[in-house]
C-alpha cells in the first residue's frame, strides 16, 4: 500500500481501496506543521469502509479545524497527478491491510513492458496444506472472471477443492496449467488483469517465484546472499572429519546430518554430487536421492519388472502424519471382545423400519460410532488432544470414520454424534463416505474431529488389529469382525452360540492412562452388549 500511495500511477486505483467511486484520499497538514512544509499524518477518507480479510477498515476522520486538507478523489487520481513533492507516511494504511490471508498481490511494473496485475497464489485451503496441484482450470487465457466465480480445481492434501476468483478483471496468463504438480502455498499459479487490452502483454509471461518474492526490490536479497555464503564457509573445517574416499581416489565431504541420514537408508555417499561449498553433500542432497530413487540400484535387477505410481497430496500427507505420529506418540493397546447377539437383533428390528420410512439402512458400523460416541460422554478425559502444556478436554464429541478410497485414507467427521440419532449418523455416512469415493469432500467435512473409528472387520472380515492414533486425537478404535464361538451355557453341561466382535483402542500414553483407556471401554463394550442403554 506504500507503493499505491508514493506513485501518481497507482492513484487511479483508489476506488479499488475504498470501495467506492466517491472515496478519496485526503492529505491532512497542521497548520504548525505546513509552515515547516512537514506532513503530519495521512489518512484514507471516505464515505465507505471495506473489509479486508476478516476485519473492517474503521475510517478517522480527524478534524478540520485546525487541519488544511489537500484531497484527490479518485476520478482525479485517475489523471497525471504526481505527488512526488509531498511524500505521505503510509505506516497507517499498511497496518490497515496487515490482517487476513492474502492469497493474491497486485504487482505495478517499473517498466512500460507489464501494465498493473495481479499474480494469484496457490492458496492454503486446509491447515496441513504445504503445497498443491491443479487438477483443472474451469477459466480459460482470455476470459472474464468475475468475483464468486470458480477459477480453478485445486487438489490438495485432502480433497479436490474449487478456488473462487475474489476481483474482476480477464484471465491473462496461466502459469500453472492443468495437471501441474507439488505447486507451493503461495507460488504464482495465474495473472489477471482489468482491461482486456493488456491480455496480450502478458502471453511470455513466465514467473520465477512466489508472489512476495517478486514484489520485493531486487537489490534487496544481495546482503543476505552474501551473509548465507559466509556462514557456509564457517564449517567448512569441521567438514574434513566427515570425509571418506571415493573408488576414484578423490575424497567425499558431507556434513554429519547427511552422513547419518545416508547410513540409515543406506545410501552411497559415492554415488552423490553434493550441492554444498566445493561439493559437499548435504542433508538435501540424499533427501533428493531418496524421492528420486536410485537408478543403479534398478539397474542392479535388470529382469526385474515394475511400475513406478505416483503418489497423490493425500497419500503423501497421510504418511507423513503416519510417520510422524508413530515416532512422537507413545501408543499402547487395549483390546476387548463384546458379545454383540442383542446388537445384532436391535439392527434386524430397525432395518424394516427404516425401509419403511424411506431411510437408509443401519449398519453395524453405526451402532459402533453412537456407542464410542456415547462412552466419550461418559468418559469426557479420553475425549482429548496433548498440547504439550496443557491437555485440552473437548466439549464436542465429534467422530472421524475412516474411509479407503482408490485416492487413498480420508476421515471424514460425523460431528455431535452422541447427540444424533442412529438414523441421522446412518445417513450422513453414507454421504460423506460416497463424497470421499467421487474425492468431493469439503475441508468441513474432515477437520474437527475428537476421536476416530476404523472398521475393517465388516468390509474385509479381519477379526483384530491396531490401529495409528491420528493426531492431535488422542485415541482411535479399530474394530473386526463378529464371530460365532461356543461358550457355555446357563446349566452345567450345556453350551450356547453366541457372536462376539474384538475392538483395540490406541491410545496416546501422555493423555490416556492404562486404567483411563480401560474404563473407556468398559463402557463402550457395555453400549454394545446391551444397546438398548444407547436409546435412552
Amino acid at each position: 500500500m506504500a507503493l499505491l500511495l508514493r506513485h501518481s500511477r497507482k492513484l487511479r486505483r483508489v476506488h479499488g481501496v475504498l470501495d467506492c467511486e466517491r472515496g478519496s484520499i485526503a492529505r491532512h497538514f497542521s497548520v504548525a506543521a505546513a509552515k515547516e512544509d512537514a506532513v503530519s499524518s495521512s489518512s484514507v477518507h471516505g464515505e465507505y469502509g471495506k473489509k479486508v480479510g476478516r476485519s473492517s477498515i474503521f475510517l478517522h476522520r480527524q478534524s478540520e479545524k485546525d487541519l488544511h486538507t489537500f484531497k484527490v478523489s479518485s476520478r482525479e487520481a485517475r489523471g497525471s497527478y504526481s505527488s512526488k513533492r509531498m511524500p505521505i507516511a503510509a505506516t497507517g494504511v499498511n497496518s490497515l491491510f496487515s490482517c487476513g490471508q492474502v492469497v493474491s498481490a497486485r504487482h505495478f511494473s517499473s517498466g512500460a513492458d507489464l501494465p498493473p496485475h495481479e499474480a494469484i497464489g496457490m492458496p492454503s485451503l486446509s491447515p496441513t496444506m504445504t503445497e498443491g496441484n491443479i487438477a483443472r482450470w474451469v477459466k480459460k487465457e482470455g476470459g472474464k472472471v468475475s468475483p464468486g466465480e470458480v477459477l480453478c480445481e485445486v487438489e490438495t492434501d485432502k480433497a479436490t477443492v474449487e478456488m473462487e476468483c475474489m476481483e474482476e478483471g480477464y484471465l491473462a496468463k496461466i502459469v500453472c496449467g492443468d495437471g501441474a504438480k507439488e505447486i507451493k502455498v503461495g507460488e504464482i499459479i495465474a495473472i489477471t488483469v482489468e482491461e482486456e487490452g493488456d491480455i496480450e502483454k502478458f502471453k511470455d509471461y513466465k514467473a520465477s517465484s512466489s508472489p512476495s518474492a517478486e514484489s520485493k526490490p531486487q537489490s534487496e536479497p544481495v546482503e543476505p546472499k552474501e551473509e548465507k555464503k559466509e556462514v557456509s564457509k564457517a564449517p567448512e573445517p569441521t567438514a574434513t572429519k566427515t570425509e571418506e574416499s571415493s573408488q576414484s581416489g578423490d575424497r567425499l565431504f558431507s556434513s554429519p546430518v547427511a552422513r547419518k541420514l545416508a547410513e540409515d537408508n543406506n545410501v552411497p555417499l559415492s554415488s552423490l554430487k553434493g550441492t554444498g561449498p566445493d561439493g559437499r553433500i548435504l542433508k538435501a542432497d540424499i533427501e533428493d536421492y531418496l524421492s528420486k530413487g536410485s537408478k543403479k540400484e534398478a539397474a542392479a535387477a535388470p529382469g526385474l519388472g515394475y511400475v513406478d505410481l505416483p503418489n497423490t497430496q493425500i497419500r503423501k500427507v497421510t504418511a507423513n502424519r503416519l510417520l510422524q505420529s508413530k515416532q512422537t506418540i507413545p501408543h499402547y493397546y487395549l483390546t476387548v471382545d463384546s458379545r454383540v447377539d442383542k446388537l445384532i437383533k436391535l439392527r434386524s428390528e430397525l432395518n424394516p423400519m427404516q425401509d419403511a420410512s424411506g431411510g437408509k439402512k443401519i449398519s453395524i458400523n453405526d451402532l459402533v460410532i453412537k456407542a464410542a460416541a456415547l462412552a466419550l460422554r461418559k468418559v469426557p478425559a479420553c475425549n482429548s488432544s496433548w498440547m504439550n502444556d496443557f491437555i485440552r478436554q473437548y466439549h464436542n464429541v465429534n467422530i472421524n470414520v475412516a474411509v479407503q478410497t482408490e485416492h487413498g485414507l480420508f476421515v471424514p467427521v460425523v460431528r455431535d454424534a452422541d447427540k444424533k440419532g442412529l438414523a441421522t449418523i446412518a445417513d450422513e455416512v453414507k454421504q460423506l463416505a460416497s463424497r470421499a469415493k467421487d474425492n468431493s469432500l469439503k475441508p468441513e467435512d474432515y477437520e474437527g474431529g475428537t476421536f476416530t473409528v476404523s472398521n475393517l472387520g465388516g468390509p474385509f472380515g479381519i477379526k483384530q488389529f491396531c490401529a495409528i492414533v491420528n493426531p492431535p486425537q488422542s485415541a482411535i478404535l479399530a474394530i473386526g469382525s463378529a464371530e460365532k464361538r461356543v461358550i457355555p451355557g446357563a446349566a452345567e453341561g450345556q453350551y450356547e452360540i453366541g457372536s462376539f466382535m474384538s475392538a483395540t483402542l490406541s491410545c496416546d500414553h501422555r493423555v490416556i492412562d492404562g486404567a483411563m483407556g480401560a474404563e473407556w471401554l468398559k463402557a463402550f463394550k457395555g453400549y454394545l452388549e446391551d444397546p438398548t442403554t444407547m436409546l435412552l
